[in-house]
């Protein structure tokens, strides 16, 4: 796989809470030297990115109910379509964690359904093809959940189901915390769940290209990372990558 056919698949993000103007620019001239998919920014840069990217066939990728997902779905929806409306390509969407644990998974299907209903209708109304990723921050569920919630988002009619924030910090009895971000098992189970014709975004802690490649293989379509020159700058071209999706 070589350099550009990697950074194909690669969300350049940047959701730090102390992100400027000015690094937005950079990340939005990074994504178009090198050819990733997408930047994925905060809602509050929406509209600066798509400035930057307005003649660049890289994607403004935005967030909604980020990071806890304890927004209602009224807002979500809010959030999604202003969001389209401010120059969105593609909506990533955290899903009520708290009802997924709870086991209310209708209610779960409801507010996909309701976000991804008013992120597509304002698409069609600017007469743009949006996407919709939902993040299970799956570090906080289950493998049992895990499976159910994508099945939530793909009877929906969501793009994507995706693993994470980066934002999420679990920790077990004692304190200490535990693994999050992106897993090869999650990935796995998240592909075999939706099956080959939706998408699977892995994000969250891919800091190297050896874990990139570990992830794509475990049927990953997309990745979302903060350390995509990171990658590139150290991607071998002759290894040899098993990637389906």
């Amino acid at each position: 796989m070589t350099k550009s056919e990697i950074a194909s698949y690669i969300d350049h993000t940047l959701l730090s809470p102390v992100a400027t103007v000015s690094q937005i620019v950079q990340l939005c001239n990074e994504a178009k030297i090198n050819g990733f998919a997408s930047v994925c920014v905060n809602p509050v840069y929406v509209a600066v990115a798509r400035t930057q990217l307005q003649d660049s066939p890289v994607k403004v990728c935005t967030v909604v109910g980020f990071p806890l997902g304890a927004s209602t779905s009224a807002d979500k929806a809010m959030e999604a379509r202003r969001a389209v409306r401010n120059g969105a390509d593609e909506i990533d969407m955290v899903i009520d964690i708290g009802a997924a644990k709870d086991g209310r998974f209708s209610e779960v299907s409801k507010e996909i359904a309701l976000v991804v209903r008013a992120s597509k209708k304002m698409g069609q109304r600017l007469n743009k093809n949006i996407i919709v990723k939902v993040i299970l921050e799956t570090c906080f569920l289950s493998d049992y959940e895990i499976q159910t919630c994508c099945l939530c988002a793909k009877n929906a009619n969501a793009d994507y189901v995706k693993t994470s924030t980066g934002f999420a910090n679990p920790k077990d009895v004692d304190g200490n915390s535990l693994p999050n971000g992106a897993s090869v098992h999650h990935v796995k189970l998240m592909r075999d769940t939706v099956g080959p014709d939706m998408g699977v975004k892995a994000s969250g802690g891919i800091r190297n290209a050896r874990f990139a490649i570990e992830l794509l293989e475990a049927g990953a379509s997309r990745l979302g990372t903060s350390s995509g020159l990171g990658i590139l700058a150290r991607w071998d071209e002759s290894v040899k990558i098993n990637c389906k999706y």
